[in-house]
């Protein structure tokens, strides 16, 4: 046999018989996660009550704000429907231009949507918008609070 041969089959006994065997643990029993006689010590589960009151804590605060945020969000998008509302039903004798700034007065009853702006007319006014591309009134300046405007169309729980 070559030297090369006799140093395989050394590696190779060593791998099939260890000169350490592994031996079986002496109380099979001992890593078990239960007890398996009367005299093995008591396993004391651990208190998880800790961990579960700052996990529920934690997702109460998250979601109370996530739910806020919902809110407000909530708010925007239905004051910013009723303003597009009442400048749609409002009086416009004109084809507003994308990107432009219009404003919208009371007049004898009435909402009309004007070019003219505040400071030039002695009209009660609103507010001041300008048409996006989506042809949405984005609110530029209000003159009145909206919720004075909105107050019977608005249903926002607390």
């Amino acid at each position: 046999m070559s030297v090369a041969g006799s140093a395989h089959s050394d590696i190779l006994s060593q791998l099939v018989m260890p000169e350490h065997p592994i031996l079986p643990p002496t109380n099979p029993g001992a890593f078990l996660p239960y007890p398996v006689s009367t005299l093995s010590p008591r396993i004391i589960p651990n208190d998880l009550s800790n961990f579960k009151s700052r996990g529920i804590s934690q997702i109460e605060r998250d979601l109370q704000l996530k739910l806020e945020k919902m809110r407000e969000e909530y708010i925007a998008t239905v004051e910013h429907f009723n303003w597009n509302k009442l400048v749609y039903e409002a009086e416009i004798n004109f084809e507003p231009i994308v990107g432009e700034v219009y404003h919208l007065y009371s007049m004898r009853g009435k909402n009309h949507l004007s070019m003219i702006a505040p400071e030039q007319w002695s009209q009660k006014h609103l507010a001041s918008f300008r048409l996006n591309l989506d042809r949405q009134w984005d609110l530029n300046e209000a003159s009145v609070e909206a919720r004075s405007l909105f107050a019977e169309d608005e249903d926002i729980p607390n």
